[in-house]
């Protein structure tokens, strides 16, 4: 069997163009492309991209899939630069930077859909 690799990792959102700018304009990201058509843009975000895949929220099946941890991280080497950086663009924290228990340094923050991520600083071993 050949080797597989994970390349993308899917986010669902109500709005993709909100989304789009919110990821592009307010975190700085860059967008490979969006396609309002089929509801999906892709973002290169370091070694894998992430799909930004738009569903209606007044789908009761789908709905489910909004306003969740994502379980998907992001990495800076400052956190604190980082924090207030992303604040003073409007982005809503749930959680403030804190030293973990486990030796880590992170904060977690949330989209438009209130879908929420981490935000960690990699400190050099």
């Amino acid at each position: 069997m050949e080797k597989l690799e994970i390349t993308y990792v899917n986010l669902y959102v109500s709005d993709l163009d909100r989304a789009v700018n919110f990821f592009a304009k307010t975190l700085g990201l860059e967008v490979q492309f969006s396609e309002p058509k089929f509801g999906y843009a892709s973002i290169p975000a370091g070694p894998i991209r992430l799909g930004l895949a738009q569903i209606d929220p007044r789908d009761e099946k789908l709905s489910g899939l909004l306003g969740r941890q994502t379980g998907i991280g992001f990495v800076t080497p400052d956190l604190v630069r980082a924090h207030a950086d992303l604040v003073a663009r409007g982005v809503r924290f749930t959680m403030q930077p804190e030293k973990m228990q486990w030796g880590g340094f992170m904060a977690m923050f949330e989209d438009p859909d209130h879908n929420t991520f981490y935000l960690d600083e990699i400190r050099p071993a």
